[in-house]
């Protein structure tokens, strides 16, 4: 069974993003991750801004990450995730954008 993959609601959650987040960046991709409880499952949230295009590509990009996510869920610590995409992302294939993303939340983790 797959484990569950939440989204970030709460202003709370991204401001602990924001104020103690570990960050890294591979490639295109930019990772932020706040520990967080360890019996609540792994929460994300995406960044993808204008410069990668129109709101289809946008779009897009934003459901091939949420499927790389949900490939990496069992992966990942319990915790809170930005996952931010700059506009190069939008030109990988899914196997490249899915390396990409995995190194990111490994060396994110590890920090």
């Amino acid at each position: 069974m797959a484990r569950p993959v939440w989204r970030v609601r709460t202003r709370q959650t991204f401001d602990e993003l924001r104020r103690s987040g570990r960050r890294v960046r591979t490639g295109p991709v930019t990772v932020t991750f706040a520990v967080g409880g360890p019996t609540e499952p792994p929460k994300v949230a995406y960044a993808v801004g204008r410069r990668v295009g129109r709101a289809v590509q946008r779009n897009r990009l934003r459901r091939r990450l949420r499927a790389v996510v949900a490939d990496l869920a069992p992966t990942m610590r319990p915790g809170a995730y930005l996952i931010g995409a700059a506009p190069q992302a939008a030109a990988l294939s899914f196997e490249e954008l899915k390396a990409a993303v995995s190194r990111a939340l490994q060396a994110v983790t590890e920090q």
